[in-house]
């Protein structure tokens, strides 16, 4: 009884150890990362941490191959049950009548052990271990899980492993797109993988691979035609280089591995031939900047209803050069955005009902604290509707709009949209937010794109309701729309469909560059939204357009920040970017919202809500908010006497001669600018002889310098120091006005209101006074040195 108890003891350690012989991961080296297209087509790999060209596992093998190394190594593989006592037997009588090993007896499944235990010494134990091991094999794996180990980590010459990496570096292909006679010579090399080398035993490979083909052609695998067609294919030579068609997308999912500790091979939502026409589109015009020191430019395709990356061109392609520093991937760079985000703004105040589209934005000399922002044609409009503020990308309105909306709130709905880069506080950015202070990448600005064109897209299927869901990081994971990479930003998102639709026809209207400019003309023509940007210092050139279908952003310049005369967004980005368009379908424009608006009776000349004093009023489409938006502040009704030339009181004039009119009356410093360019502007009449006292509001008004100014004047070409103009406005033509600087008079102006003066160093008081005694006052400071 005790014997008996003893032996099953025994048989069940046996059984134990036997069960767990075989360790839970068979292989554990370092594998490639590999990435492929929509299609499965090979857009880069990079080499193993070991030096090996070693693919990840693919549990997918071709019938060609399997067919191949069944017949040529184990072809009772399919019969045996990890070991093949006949094979063992024919390989013992055979090696002995030659008095030599000639032929082993390993099945596969042998082979396999032997591959996971990186043990290649051929002795009677290491065979015992391989054969008990194999057994153990084929009781967790299946016959098809143990050929795809094989086929995954099986030596093919040199440093390549696997018959993927052997695929492509021997042929060029994927492994299931190969010949019978490509297959075959790769069969036979795990057996020897020596065999292909240059220049040395291509006989022996070419006789062992024509002998597998006849033996495949004995079995019944293929035909006579198929086995003559396949002595006569070209045997592989020296490895061939692997694609490298998206090395900066190849660089962001090594990074992002790191985090997701996934599977190093990944299936991309990359479309190839769109890949490679963006990667030449990028180099054709690279070659023709770099004449101007402008060396790197980035690309990025977006589908905009799933947020797939389409095309990653992270930079141009130049690794021979490093100083190009091409190996950089801009598209995951934080650079300045310029002007990029003023489209987000005007659809974050349409959403708000601080603005509508034609609200009139003030667009005059500007200084806000030691900040002043500049027009970069330098001019001014006075005043100029918000929409045209946009497609023209005027900076000063840009400003005056981001102090109104408050910066920062701007800084969390930037947030919101998915803007990640924002390193620091609001207060850290200020003003400067809306011009570029602040650090933003291609990928980030590109999905938010889509993100509010996709929210424009699904406004009807909403019912006009913003779905949280729509705002969400662009993905280039095939399949990976619902998994945890591909959230949304936030469930608050601060615009509405309507504003974005707003936003969207404004960033149409803008000039296009070149034979671009045209476009209207052509019938063909695609319709994009189209937002440039530039960053200070000319360091950074900006592109990003928008139609119902994709999105594209393109980013010029250089990546060690140096800033060129030239670059600027639409010069250098925005030829790119109608290139790019040109690779993709036209499609039909946004549709217009047919939820949640509003129609607003709007004033015709400055573009707020109507008020009792507009003439011209016009009921117009309008976001939902747009009934909150502040009444008109510049129509005011004024009272002329019988002839209509002069503004009269009840104290000068019986109400019976007088004449009431509305009027439309901008600030002095607004209208100084406004009249220039807007012939058809009336300024108010003169108030009549007698009544000149009755004068209200604001008449006189300092331009420039800006309160508490800071100002530094530099030498001139001679050595001395240059003068300042200031500038003032007065609403009544023919107005003098005095000026004084620090209660010292120096001199007099009529109709046209500047003086250059040369203060010295140190903090000042300007005063203007008017015929009338009305004065106005400002100080400022004069630097020694720039600051």
């Amino acid at each position: 009884m005790a014997s008996t108890k003893t032996k099953l003891l025994l048989m069940a350690v046996v059984l134990i150890w036997f069960w767990l012989a075989l360790p839970s991961k068979l292989f554990t080296s370092p594998t490639c990362y590999v990435i492929e297209d929509k299609d499965g087509n090979l857009l880069n790999a990079s080499i193993a941490a070991d030096g090996q060209w070693r693919f990840p596992y693919n549990k997918n093998v071709p019938q060609k191959f399997i067919d191949c190394i069944t017949t040529f190594e184990d072809k009772r593989f399919f019969k045996h049950p990890g070991v093949d006592p006949l094979a063992i037997a024919r390989a013992i009588i055979k090696n002995i009548k030659h008095k030599g090993v000639v032929q082993g007896g390993s099945t596969i499944s042998m082979q396999v052990i032997r591959l996971s235990k990186k043990d290649n010494k051929r002795n009677l134990w290491n065979k015992i271990k391989e054969s008990i091991l194999a057994i153990r094999l084929e009781c967790s794996y299946s016959k098809k899980n143990i050929l795809a180990l094989y086929a995954s980590h099986a030596p093919f010459g040199s440093n390549i492993v696997g018959l993927d990496a052997a695929a492509w570096r021997y042929y060029g292909r994927s492994a299931d797109k190969l010949s019978w006679g490509e297959m075959a010579a790769l069969a036979v090399l795990p057996n020897a993988p020596s065999l292909v080398h240059p220049g040395k035993n291509r006989n022996i490979l070419l006789l062992k691979r024509n002998q597998l083909i006849d033996k495949l052609l004995a079995d019944g695998k293929i035909d006579k035609a198929t086995a003559k067609l396949a002595v006569l294919e070209p045997l592989p030579d020296a490895p061939l280089r692997l694609p490298q068609n998206a090395p900066h997308l190849m660089q962001r999912f090594i990074k992002d591995n790191k985090t997701w500790q996934q599977e190093t091979k990944i299936k991309t939502t990359i479309d190839g031939n769109l890949q490679k026409n963006v990667s030449v589109i990028v180099q054709e015009h690279q070659s023709v900047l770099k004449g101007n020191g402008i060396n790197n430019i980035c690309a990025l395709v977006l589908d905009v209803e799933t947020g797939n990356v389409l095309a990653y061109v992270g930079n141009i392609k130049d690794a021979h050069n490093k100083e190009m520093e091409a190996d950089v991937d801009v598209i995951a760079a934080p650079r300045s955005p310029g002007s990029a985000l003023k489209p987000i703004l005007y659809a974050a105040m349409l959403s708000d009902g601080l603005i509508l589209p034609n609200t009139i934005i003030p667009d005059i000399p500007t200084q806000i604290g030691s900040y002043a922002p500049k027009n970069f044609d330098l001019n001014y409009d006075g005043a100029v509707p918000a929409h045209l503020a946009l497609s023209r990308s005027l900076n000063v309105p840009a400003v005056k709009m981001l102090q109104q909306y408050k910066y920062q709130r701007f800084y969390e709905t930037l947030q919101q949209c998915g803007i990640t880069t924002l390193n620091n506080n609001a207060d850290f950015y200020g003003l400067s937010l809306i011009l570029g202070g602040c650090e933003v990448t291609p990928w980030d600005l590109a999905g938010v794109y889509a993100s509010m064109a996709r929210t424009l897209n699904h406004q009807t299927k909403n019912h006009g309701k913003v779905n949280a869901a729509d705002f969400h990081p662009p993905n280039y994971i095939f399949g990976n729309s619902k998994t945890n990479h591909h959230q949304p930003t936030t469930n608050n998102i601060p615009l509405d469909a309507t504003s974005i639709y707003f936003s969207f026809m404004a960033m149409q209207d803008v000039m296009r560059p070149g034979e671009e400019g045209l476009w209207q003309q052509f019938a063909s023509s695609q319709k994009i939204a189209w937002k440039t940007g530039t960053s200070f210092g000319f360091r950074d050139g900006w592109a990003v357009g928008v139609t119902p279908k994709n999105v594209v952003a393109v980013w010029v310049g250089n990546t060690d920040g140096e800033g060129r005369p030239g670059l600027v967004g639409v010069q250098a980005a925005a030829p790119v970017l109608f290139d790019i368009f040109r690779l993709l379908p036209n499609n039909k424009w946004f549709e217009k919202p047919k939820y949640n608006f509003s129609f607003v009776p709007v004033c015709r000349q400055s573009g707020y809500r109507a008020n009792i004093d507009c003439p011209d009023v016009d009921t117009l489409f309008s976001p939902p908010n747009g009934l909150k938006v502040p009444l008109c502040p510049y129509h005011k009704m004024i009272h002329l006497d019988a002839t209509g030339k002069y503004r009269v009181t009840e104290s000068c004039e019986s109400p019976s001669n007088m004449q009431h009119k509305s009027w439309f009356v901008l600030t002095p410093a607004m209208e100084y600018y406004y009249k220039q360019r807007n012939i058809d502007y009336a300024p108010l009449p003169p108030f009549k002889p007698g009544c000149e006292f009755a004068e209200t509001g604001k008449l006189i008004e300092i331009i420039y310098p800006q309160p508490d100014a800071k100002i530094y004047v530099p030498l001139e070409i001679n050595g001395e120091r240059g003068k300042t103009v200031f500038t003032a406005a007065h609403r009544r033509a023919g107005a003098k006005i005095y000026w004084s600087l620090d209660d010292e008079f120096i001199g007099t102006t009529q109709n046209f209101h500047q003086m250059a003066l040369n203060p010295a160093p140190g903090k000042h008081i300007i005063t203007l006074v008017d015929e009338n005694g009305i004065s106005v006052s400002r100080q400022f400071e004069v630097l020694e040195k720039e600051r």
